[in-house]
């Protein structure tokens, strides 16, 4: 009962006050200065304008500027990276179309699969996939190396795929990059 009516005494001053980040305040007048070698492109007079008068706003501004354009223009996070992912397609034109056909883009994220196992290696091949699914008991990993062609990771770099790839052969499993 104590320490429910220290909460709502302790509670109560903050209610009703909304409280602001450090970072949301400006503090001095001064514009933040573009990077170095930032290769800035000539914009109309109307355009530097907004960017003015944009650059001027402090981050809580900025954010409710952000809500408001959204609400204004019914933008939603899906529809942008729809947008941001065919928006390049276009830009490209023929040229870009062909450097594609000639050469496709290298894979760079891989399912690690879990396909057989020699049984008298399988004590190995248990300890193996233990140490390197850390979230997973000993139980687990026999039941996971039992259950094989399991699924390792469905996204994992090149790098480490091979890596674990080479740790799972050397102790006596096949293992499939895709």
């Amino acid at each position: 009962m104590f320490r429910l009516s220290l909460v709502r005494s302790v509670a109560r001053p903050l209610s009703g006050r909304r409280l602001v980040h450090a970072s949301a305040i400006r503090l001095s007048a001064e514009p933040i200065p573009a990077p170095e070698g930032s290769g800035a492109v000539e914009a109309s007079p109307k355009i530097a304008s907004i960017v003015d008068s944009v650059a001027g706003l402090t981050l809580l501004e900025t954010s409710q500027l952000v809500d408001a354009l959204k609400t204004k223009f019914n933008i939603t996070e899906a529809v942008q990276v729809v947008a941001g992912a065919g928006a390049g397609a276009p830009a490209g034109g023929a040229g870009a179309a062909a450097a594609a056909e000639e050469k496709p883009a290298e894979k760079t994220e891989f399912k690690v699969t879990l396909k057989s196992f020699k049984a008298e290696q399988k004590a190995k091949v248990i300890r193996e996939i233990k140490g390197l699914l850390p979230d997973m008991n000993l139980v687990a990993a026999k039941k996971f190396v039992e259950s094989a062609p399991k699924v390792i990771n469905d996204t994992m770099p090149k790098a480490d795929a091979e890596k674990i790839k080479k740790a799972l052969e050397a102790v006596g499993a096949e293992v499939t990059l895709e």
